[in-house]
């Protein structure tokens, strides 16, 4: 059975170096790990808290669990790009059967298992049987699980029972569960390829598929087993995920699947198959949270953090190459008793030697004093959005106005990657927090924790529910989806066709733009609605859903649009049409939404202020700081801009 058949050359290397260099190309994952918490501690003084690194193995645990299920395919020498997909699939097919269906909590958790395991199966089949590459096979299965999702959920997150929401908490208080079902995934991870029969199996096709066939191998069945288990895994994934959050999100885990190939990759395994190992991908997880934690502490620019994970992911590959010509010995299924024991030794003594060197670099921080500046740590939905760009604009111009330190974070619309962010800055030293959230319910888990911390929350632009803040700072999105209804409607004298572009499913902005905009159109029967489409808050996709409608609609007389982006969108596919026989409303007042409506192909657009949600915010953070009133509700008036009064409107 072939693992691995690269072995070191005698006498290549003496002496002391020689046994050092080994060790490190060896345990090349595990020296960037210990490598990154020394510099994480020695820059940030909240980074070796206990606190913060319980935030770690929190945050690390959903990537891990599905990288365990990722390292069985690609130990196998295949991928699987389905496993973000199924694990939300997964959570909503638990949530809704507990739910909506009525369905005992117990079958419905096996429901969700076997939903993800049956995932698998297909996966397994169309590469086994159907002789589809794998990267083709999987990807199809990423697009059909988060279609279901979405189906199932109508878009819309769906409560998780409280029963399966407790592995989200903590026992005693302090030990999170996710870390314990982490662990416990890890374990039978590591069971499974070393002490098993499939275990071995998966190797042997790794190293060479057509070797293990002729030895006797099954390998078809034995590929949609291995499909099977990273769906299962999947699954576990996903529930622990919606725990995490309290609700299933149809959304959750995109880009998933990337961290989780990373992590096998970072760990030591190779995408070529026959190697890898559970330690390792553990490693490879722990080193993906620790960046993004400690980044996230330094204050770092979102955008360079995905910079500086890509250059990780590149040179865990060259290192795994650097190792392989270097003759490094590569973990082997069923090691000897000897080479184990020698692995545990390495990694006892790695413990050893971070935790002097950490807790000496600690003391850098002991006696400094606390800064006088008060802290604030902003976590926006998105940055990827003009209007969200406006806010942070606002409440940095504030900051620096009344001397705040801020630290601005994007959750790139992943209400558990703005999860993870918000813990981060609860077991920071902020003074206070401003969150606008990806999803009202799954920011409430999250909140709360900063509720216990003491920690003043102010929400801005949307609320968080189940859980304390200060101050929501917010227009009122019902009410501006009826005054866009009134405004289209007005202006087409009560009666034509019209056309929704609504944005991103599952957001809150996006229900209550559209339930706003329903409820105004009540008013106006004359008014038909003859066609809806997501089309993500995003320019790009607002164009290409406006020209497919086209060809179905094309007399239509009216287009809203739950963004100006979107709507910026279908005036580009409109061309000649928009602004005359065809009257388009948009949704925010960004800039560019206000040159158009300056230039006659938006009739209108309902102005938030964006800048102004921003400078509120901050200024009522740093009054809840000082314990000053602050009023629970702070609205920022909505107002429809068109051409008669965009000269004096300021956003």
């Amino acid at each position: 059975m072939a693992t691995d058949t690269l072995k070191s050359t005698p006498g290549a290397q003496g002496g002391a170096t020689g046994g050092l260099r080994r060790l490190l190309l060896d345990n090349g994952a595990l020296t960037a790990l210990i490598v990154l918490v020394i510099a994480m501690s020695a820059l940030s003084g909240d980074f070796l808290t206990a606190d913060n690194l319980l935030n770690v193995g929190v945050q690390a645990a959903v990537t891990a669990i599905l990288a365990f299920g990722v390292t069985f395919v690609i130990v196998s020498a295949g991928i699987d790009l389905s496993v973000g997909s199924v694990a939300a699939l997964s959570a909503t097919v638990l949530a809704w059967s507990a739910t909506e269906a009525g369905i005992p909590v117990v079958l419905a958790v096996v429901l969700a298992v076997a939903t993800g395991i049956v995932c698998g199966l297909v996966n397994g089949f169309l590469v086994s049987y159907g002789k589809l590459p794998p990267f083709i096979a999987t990807l199809a299965m990423l697009s059909v699980a988060r279609g279901l999702s979405l189906v199932i959920s109508q878009g819309s997150p769906i409560a998780f029972p409280d029963s399966v929401s407790h592995l989200g908490d903590t026992l005693g208080g302090w030990l999170p569960v996710p870390v314990l079902v982490m662990v416990v995934m890890g374990l039978l991870t590591a069971f499974v390829l070393g002490r098993t029969y499939i275990g071995r199996s998966m190797y042997a096709i790794g190293g060479n598929e057509e070797a293990a066939r002729l030895s006797g191998l099954r390998v078809k069945k034995q590929k949609l087993a291995i499909y099977a288990f990273s769906g299962l895994f999947a699954a576990a994934a996903g529930i622990v995920l919606a725990s995490r959050l309290a609700s299933a999100q149809p959304q959750a885990a995109q880009g998933y699947e990337l961290d989780a190939i990373a992590a096998v990759v970072i760990g030591g395994a190779s995408l070529a198959g026959g190697t890898g190992k559970a330690s390792g991908t553990l490693i490879g997880a722990l080193i993906l949270a620790v960046l993004r934690n400690g980044l996230n502490l330094l204050s770092v620019s979102a955008f360079w953090q995905q910079v500086v994970i890509g250059v990780v992911i590149a040179l865990a590959v060259l290192f795994d190459t650097v190792r392989r010509k270097a003759g490094a010995t590569a973990p082997a299924a069923g090691a000897s008793g000897g080479g184990k024991g020698k692995q545990a030794l390495t990694y006892v003594i790695a413990a050893v030697v971070a935790v002097a060197v950490v807790g000496a670099t600690s003391l850098l921080h002991n006696g400094s004093s606390a800064a006088d500046r008060p802290k604030i740590g902003l976590s926006l939905s998105t940055l990827n959005n003009p209007f969200f760009v406006q806010i942070r604009d606002g409440a940095e111009e504030e900051a620096k106005k009344l001397g705040v330190d801020l630290t601005v974070t994007d959750a790139q619309n992943d209400a558990s990657q703005q999860a993870n962010q918000l813990q981060n800055f609860t077991s920071g030293s902020l003074s206070a927090v401003v969150v606008n959230p990806v999803d009202s319910d799954a920011a409430g888990p999250s909140v709360r924790g900063a509720n216990q911390a003491g920690i003043p929350v102010i929400a801005v632009d949307r609320g968080v529910n189940e859980a304390d803040t200060s101050a929501l700072v917010a227009s009122d999105n019902v009410e501006g989806g009826a005054l866009g209804a009134k405004a289209l409607a007005e202006k087409l004298g009560g009666k034509g066709t019209i056309v929704i572009l609504q944005g991103q499913a599952g957001t809150s902005a996006s229900r209550e733009r559209g339930a706003g905009f329903a409820e105004g159109l009540k008013d106006y029967p004359g008014i038909k609605v003859v066609a809806k489409q997501p089309a993500d808050f995003d320019r790009t996709k607002g164009l290409d859903v406006m020209t497919n409608l086209l060809q179905a609609h094309p007399d239509i007389d009216g287009v809203f649009a739950e963004n100006d982006e979107m709507a910026l969108g279908a005036i580009k596919a409109l061309g000649s049409k928009a602004g005359k026989s065809v009257q388009v409303v948009g949704f925010d007042g960004t800039p560019d939404g206000l040159k158009a409506v300056r230039a006659g192909t938006l009739y209108a657009s309902v102005a938030q202020q964006p800048s102004e949600l921003g400078r509120i915010a901050v200024r009522n953070a740093l009054r809840a700081v000082e314990g000053e009133k602050v009023e629970k509700m702070v609205k920022v008036p909505v107002k429809v801009v068109t051409k008669e009064n965009v000269a004096g409107f300021e956003g």
